[in-house]
């Protein structure tokens, strides 16, 4: 069980604002961190949202791109739809909610499951679905009752035009089981399985190629947790072992360290290993998320990145 279960999943949204309130206003998660993205020299915003300590499983993390101006586009070779869990008797109240801040909602069930869609403001797929034996801390924003609050992650949905790419990768690449099917849609779970460990493949074969580039309004990559360095390092070795060479580099993200996978379909994927200190690494627990941390690489800049980034309002 090399991959253990989901670590955190990364957005590229629209407006930094309207991304801020959508996720600690309307679906009460916390903001654990305020930095901006590592790779490049145009510094772009990247909010961490996720229960109080930020822990593993819990993150959703967001690149707003409206200021850059970039568009991306939506198709085949994509994670599609992030689902959040919640208690399963809170979805009546979270259809409620989310229709007083005017947002459109959905009850369907698929794989057993009751889940509500909806949509982020820049048109990225969300479901929330009810889970009956979540036992992850939630965070709540005071508006929310804990109860019935969010709970961390519990699958995504990746688009494919083929599906047993998908399934080769799954179970020879990715340490994945397969678990079902339900219609077009077919089911993993990793690690010891359950909520936040799932990768559905929603089968659309005429779907056109999604873009891969940083722009508005598609899913980044699925990060997945990991033991240690040692492990990351055999799931390195493991995938081009097997042929599957675009694998990155350790790259060093300031709460954690990463390595990157384009898997078959086109869907990029990470391996994840937390630094102990976490959240914490640059700001202590009673301050999390408060004030914008300046990445190292921009270090000397930090007015001029304050200066350029899109005002925010906490």
């Amino acid at each position: 069980m090399t991959i253990q279960r989901h670590h955190h999943i990364t957005l590229c949204v629209g407006g930094a604002q309207e991304d801020y309130d959508f996720h600690t206003k309307v679906l009460s998660l916390k903001s654990v961190k305020k930095t901006a993205l590592y790779d490049g020299d145009t510094p772009i915003y990247h909010f961490y949202y996720g229960n109080d300590h930020g822990e593993e499983s819990t993150l959703v993390t967001c690149f707003p791109m409206r200021q850059s101006g970039r568009k991306a586009k939506r198709g085949s070779g994509q994670t599609r739809t992030l689902a959040l869990s919640v208690p399963v008797s809170s979805l009546g109240y979270w259809a409620e909610r989310l229709q007083r801040h005017g947002i459109a909602t959905k009850m369907s069930e698929r794989f057993g499951e009751k889940l509500l869609a909806f949509q982020h403001p820049c048109g990225l797929d969300y479901e929330l679905v009810g889970i009956a034996d979540d036992d992850r801390k939630p965070y709540s924003n005071g508006e929310v009752p804990p109860e019935l609050a969010i709970r961390g992650t519990h699958g995504i949905t990746v688009s494919v035009r083929d599906t047993e790419l998908s399934e080769e990768f799954m179970t020879v690449g990715w340490n994945g089981t397969k678990t079902g099917t339900d219609g077009a849609y077919t089911r993993y779970h990793v690690g010891k399985g359950g909520t936040g460990t799932i990768v559905d493949f929603h089968h659309e074969p005429e779907l056109k190629q999604a873009s891969w580039l940083y722009g508005e309004g598609i899913v980044h990559h699925t990060a997945f947790q990991v033991e240690n360095r040692a492990v990351q390092d055999q799931v390195k070795f493991h995938l081009e072992g097997i042929g599957l060479t675009d694998t990155s580099e350790r790259k060093d993200r300031g709460y954690f360290e990463s390595i990157y996978v384009r898997t078959p379909s086109g869907a990029m994927f990470e391996a994840t290993v937390s630094k102990p200190e976490g959240m914490t690494i640059d700001e202590p627990y009673e301050k999390l998320g408060t004030s914008f941390q300046v990445p190292p690489v921009f270090a000397s800049k930090r007015e001029e990145i304050l200066a350029y980034l899109e005002p925010l309002q906490y």
